[in-house]
């Protein structure tokens, strides 16, 4: 069994983007994600990998999209307004079906906001995050190890679909410290990849890859292909983490950080004889709506714990198809809510529903 060691999720994000094969990493620093940065600055010239400073963030996608375009294993990071200003590139890169790695350590917002955590990059990571009609991979970790085993998955998932994938976390999970097992089994899956345009797995015949088809026929051709892989996405890879829900008569519906506050405020309900429980979401798209359709068949009501103004509340509203009541219970621009405040919430929905 491999020995676990004690770091922070930035950083452990960055060792574990390396295990999976990563040897191109282009970012440019911004709170609260810089350490993936610096981590990589260091790491990357011992191992034969490439490290750039891009002189922006618009530099730093669009390297992403050299490095993914000849198969070879790439990543990004940065920080709300930062992925904001990457949005176009990662709308090139789903239009041209690149897989790479991008991560969020998400800020307090809108505008430049603040640099405390926040979740409130939701919409951006699953409905809007580039123009044109496209998903990505969004995956929502909530403890350090599991970010290490979810950058495995993130990289195969994209690979397999031919697709960026986006792990969304914010300023607690990425500044955090815990300990972290690299696991033997984490190996770098390189498969060949006949579509790349380079050598950096297998030689091919010369492709050429680009995001840009004239002719509308062509073009709609390609969307529709793309949304019925999307499809099958949706059937086979949706991921959540229940928690005592089988009796639930009130499910919370948490992710990230703010799963591990509800998580504790779920246990103070049981112990003060609350049937309660838990979803939380590992995949916020595809998002799982199938478990909270399911839990909607025996629970009474819901109760969405955000850091933000409510925004993966319109999906559980939309998984449930508005069958039983969804409450809030959020902070944002940077506060953060206590298991208390969790408790409280579950109680009013409880008592809304008896």
């Amino acid at each position: 069994m491999a020995e676990k060691v004690l770091m922070k999720g930035n950083e452990a994000v960055a060792e574990a983007a390396i295990m999976a094969g990563c040897r191109n990493f282009f970012g440019y620093p911004i709170t609260p994600q810089t350490e993936v940065a610096a981590y990589m600055a260091k790491r990357m010239p011992k191992i034969g990998g490439t490290y750039l400073q891009a002189e922006s963030e618009l530099a730093a996608i669009n390297m992403v999209i050299g490095a993914a375009s000849t198969g070879a294993r790439a990543m990004t990071s940065s920080s709300s307004p930062g992925i904001s200003l990457k949005s176009e590139g990662i709308s090139y890169m789903a239009g041209m079906d690149l897989p790479a790695l991008i991560l969020n350590v998400q800020r307090g917002g809108p505008g430049l906001g603040g640099i405390q955590p926040s979740q409130s990059d939701y919409f951006q990571a699953t409905r809007a995050i580039g123009h044109g009609d496209f998903h990505l991979l969004v995956f929502a970790p909530s403890t350090v190890q599991e970010m290490v085993d979810t950058t495995f998955l993130a990289y195969d998932l994209a690979d397999k679909y031919r697709m960026p994938a986006l792990m969304l976390l914010d300023g607690i999970l990425g500044q955090m410290m815990e300990p972290v097992e690299f696991k033997e089994s984490h190996k770098a899956h390189m498969d060949d990849k006949p579509w790349a345009v380079g050598t950096a797995c297998v030689k091919h015949e010369k492709n050429i890859i680009n995001s840009l088809y004239l002719q509308p026929e062509q073009l709609e051709e390609r969307n529709f292909e793309r949304f019925k892989r999307y499809e099958t996405i949706k059937k086979t890879e949706q991921r959540c983490e229940e928690y005592l829900t089988d009796d639930a008569d009130v499910i919370v519906v948490a992710y990230g950080a703010s799963a591990r506050i509800a998580r504790n405020a779920v246990r103070a309900a049981r112990a003060n004889g609350l049937k309660v429980g838990m979803i939380r979401p590992i995949t916020l798209w595809p998002f799982p709506e199938k478990a909270i359709k399911d839990a909607a068949k025996t629970a009474k009501a819901f109760v969405c714990v955000e850091l933000s103004m409510g925004q993966m509340i319109d999906d559980v509203k939309l998984a449930i198809e508005c069958s039983r009541p969804v409450t809030l219970v959020n902070h944002t621009g940077g506060v953060v809510m206590t298991p208390a405040e969790v408790l409280t919430g579950i109680e009013k929905a409880y008592g809304g529903v008896k």
